[in-house]
């Protein structure tokens, strides 16, 4: 019966909370900026993603996002996301850093994104929906751009 609720436990990923840990909208140049919105602004995107221990199998995912829009050459808005998960984690050592940083933050991504819209449409700016992130790809490079480091 116990060998049984272990391997329940084993593969388990348990988010116990979401939250937003870090918030900042920025529009400089408002409310001039507003009439200049000819066209869809252009918009970089930079992602990142963290993971730091908390003791008991139990682990802090962070998911950042940073967002600059431009009107021609003038900033229109600066936005800068940190979302979080606190999750209790149950997998081989081995599949640890892959949930921390391709799971995890897949899971709550979805709620991150809503997070960015709202802000923008509440900030008076035009809607504005993220795509979807390849955390899987993301992991992939960052791994490869540590190898590469670790090679000169």
């Amino acid at each position: 019966m116990e060998e049984q609720a272990q391997n329940k436990q084993i593969g388990a990923i348990a988010v116990h909370s979401q939250y937003i840990k870090d918030l900042s909208l920025e529009i400089p140049h408002a409310p001039e900026i507003f009439s200049e919105i000819k066209s869809a602004p252009k918009i970089d995107v930079h992602v990142d993603v963290k993971s730091e221990p908390k003791g008991n199998n139990t682990y802090t995912s962070q998911l950042s996002i940073s967002m600059n829009g431009k009107v021609e050459d003038k900033t229109l808005f600066v936005l800068e996301l940190t979302y979080a998960a606190f999750a209790e984690v149950n997998v081989p050592a081995e599949h640890l850093e892959p949930v921390l940083m391709i799971e995890l933050p897949r899971l709550i991504f979805p709620f991150a994104r809503n997070v960015v819209t709202q802000c923008l449409t509440e900030g008076g700016l035009p809607p504005f929906m993220l795509n979807p992130i390849d955390f899987a790809a993301l992991y992939a490079a960052r791994r490869q751009a540590a190898a590469n480091d670790a090679a000169h």
